[in-house]
């Protein structure tokens, strides 16, 4: 795999290439050099957006960077957890569309929040991409993710020394966020908004709501950073009002400075 700053002179002419590019949380100061020159040099950028939706994080970003007429929405499932096949489809449609942009253009960047390679939209339409056009050069351009803007944000120390580092998507079910935080390290938390009320419950059962920090929104208006102990007073699981992509950091014990180097 090939960095995605390459110009393609050592590339075949017609050799389709879909570069996956982390845009970072919301902040378009978060995005790095290498994913604007990404963005740039692309033929066309595409961004996922809802059905009937307004601009997405990952356009409103993008627009910092390059002309609205380079931008292609195209429309993906990205609240649909019920129906699977709806969801399906869509998935479908969305990668037919990319597909004829690859056969048009050649070159198409995909822009998605955070990281490509970390719980995005961009490995699943790689996959199906690449099986509608064969021979496709997959390249990702890595983003920073939305628990380093929180940690960096919060004054959180992600880890320190041998401590590990686990990361956990809500969406998994609160037994797996419970057993996460019962074992050492830093614990991270993503997607997590319609449960605030059950995480909340979980860090208070594994005594690590001191020192835990919520953020949602990050780098956008409506930021909200705070301390997770402010979670209890959230109202009830299903009703929270806390957004889909919150990100919760549960750091590690540390009884010393050091202690653990």
């Amino acid at each position: 795999m090939t960095g995605a700053g390459s110009t393609g002179s050592d590339r075949g002419a017609r050799e389709p290439r879909l570069v996956g590019v982390g845009v970072g949380p919301g902040d378009p100061e978060l995005v790095t050099v290498k994913g604007v020159n990404a963005l740039r040099e692309a033929a066309v950028v595409v961004v996922p957006v809802l059905a009937g939706g307004g601009t997405g994080r990952a356009e409103a970003t993008v627009l910092h960077y390059v002309a609205p007429q380079k931008i292609v929405r195209v429309v993906f499932a990205l609240n649909e957890r019920e129906d699977r096949a709806r969801r399906e489809a869509a998935w479908d449609m969305a990668g037919e569309r990319v597909a004829e942009l690859l056969r048009a253009h050649g070159t198409v960047a995909f822009a998605t929040i955070g990281d490509p390679n970390v719980y995005s939209t961009f490995t699943y339409l790689a996959q199906t991409v690449g099986a509608l056009v064969p021979g496709t050069a997959v390249e990702t351009v890595p983003g920073i993710t939305a628990m380093q803007d929180l940690a960096a944000r919060s004054g959180a120390v992600l880890t320190e020394g041998t401590e590990p580092l686990t990361l956990v998507p809500v969406t998994a079910g609160t037994a797996v966020l419970k057993e996460a935080l019962q074992g050492p390290g830093t614990v991270v938390a993503y997607k997590f908004g319609r449960l605030a009320g059950e995480v909340a419950a979980a860090l208070r059962a594994t005594g690590r709501t001191e020192g835990a920090v919520w953020g949602s929104s990050l780098g956008l208006p409506a930021e909200s950073i705070r301390p997770a102990a402010e979670l209890e007073a959230e109202p009830a699981p299903g009703n929270t009002g806390l957004p889909y992509l919150s990100t919760l950091i549960a750091p590690a014990r540390r009884e010393s400075r050091g202690g653990k180097l």
